[in-house]
């Protein structure tokens, strides 16, 4: 049954391959950011119903989320897929290779679910580099009842459990009072002074946090012209640690230089937030270990972890639903070699002949995963009664 199976779902993937490419081309070349993949979401609802999946769109009050199901069997396996680009550099995290290699998969274990008695279920999962779409659809009920969830995300290398970091997104802004620069400045509130010191003040606290830490932003409004005393100030800033417990701490921290740009100067500060906390991630290890030996025999090579990969660590809202559900996301190289994600070289690697190899690969190497977790006794059980 196993070898039947593999066979019937690598057999779909080769056939197909053409399809499965042209989609992932398609979005390479129409780039969409968060909560605006419009045409992503309806091109892969597209495809997904025509390999006999039911679609449903607009889930968890997401406009562009879906979920798309095939199969009866008891087993429910979420496949997820992403499909947001970055502002300014499009798929430079590879997004596309993620979004068609999902496709690739769920068609495979579609025409094999009944044989292997499992539901599987594609979720379409916006906004994953700034909005956190699975962490949303995960406390709206998506992901209820599945039994185990995964991905591949593209990289420079194949890892199967790379270092994440839990994540607070932070929305800063400073009010002022305006004058003239020049002729009374002694009228005016800075609220560009008061970023100035917090910024410095961040500055001086990194010195002071663990190597793993990571606070990092950029000034979205910085005032109206160099005579004007500047009323209004923004940024963004990203704050990262190893644990949700440990973001918070260190979160706290970050809020009081903030704070202290407002006392130093007057002006008032508002904080908020365009997106729920990413978690850590929890590996699971028994379905990595099928992953790996599956990608193994696909021609895939993991090579030996150094320290300087332990350094690079980034954070996805594909961890919080590890908490809840056994999940993977390991990486699938796509050949770029030093130019690694969110770098403007990194998104013609996702469309040049090793990202497509990603694409047909990661797909096969996540139906096959499937195909062992289902036909194993004690793989299934551990998942059916977790």
């Amino acid at each position: 049954m196993h070898d039947q199976a593999k066979a019937a779902t690598l057999g779909l993937i080769n056939g197909d391959a053409d399809r499965f490419l042209a989609l992932s081309h398609r979005l390479h070349a129409h780039p969409e950011v968060g909560f605006e993949e419009e045409r992503a979401c309806a091109w892969l609802a597209e495809d997904l119903t025509a390999y006999g999946f039911t679609v449903e769109t607009g889930v968890c009050d997401l406009p562009t989320a879906f979920v798309a199901e095939a199969g009866t069997g008891p087993l429910v396996i979420g496949i997820c897929a992403e499909y947001d680009a970055l502002p300014g550099i499009g798929h430079a995290c590879g997004h596309n290779v993620i979004a068609s290699a999902a496709i690739a998969a769920g068609a495979a274990l579609a025409c094999v679910a009944d044989e292997l008695g499992i539901t599987v279920k594609v979720f379409g999962t916006p906004a994953e580099e700034n909005g956190g779409g699975k962490v949303l659809m995960l406390e709206r009920g998506a992901f209820a009842g599945v039994h185990a969830a995964m991905m591949v995300h593209p990289a420079p290398n194949e890892r199967l459990d790379p270092p994440v970091l839990a994540r607070q997104q932070m929305h800063i802004e400073y009010r002022g009072r305006p004058a003239h620069a020049s002729s009374c400045p002694e009228d005016g509130i800075n609220a560009a002074d008061a970023l100035t010191i917090a910024q410095v003040a961040i500055g001086l606290l990194r010195q002071h946090v663990p190597g793993h830490q990571r606070i990092h932003g950029i000034v979205t409004q910085g005032g109206q012209a160099p005579n004007i005393v500047p009323e209004h100030t923004a940024a963004d800033y990203y704050v990262r640690a190893e644990t949700l417990a440990e973001l918070t701490e260190l979160t706290g921290r970050v809020r009081a230089c903030f704070e202290a740009g407002a006392v130093g100067t007057g002006a008032t500060l508002t904080v908020g937030s365009e997106s729920p906390a990413y978690s850590e991630f929890r590996h699971d290890t028994p379905l990595l270990e099928l992953y790996r030996r599956n990608a193994e025999a696909l021609g895939r090579t993991f090579p030996e972890v150094t320290p300087a990969d332990n350094r690079m660590a980034a954070s996805t809202d594909m961890a919080n639903v590890s908490l809840a559900v056994p999940s993977i996301q390991p990486l699938i190289s796509i050949g770029s070699g030093t130019v690694g994600q969110h770098q403007a070289e990194f998104a013609a690697y996702a469309v040049g002949p090793e990202g497509d190899r990603a694409v047909l690969a990661g797909g096969a190497a996540m139906a096959w995963t499937v195909v062992d977790a289902a036909l194993d006794p004690a793989a299934r059980e551990r998942l059916l009664t977790r």
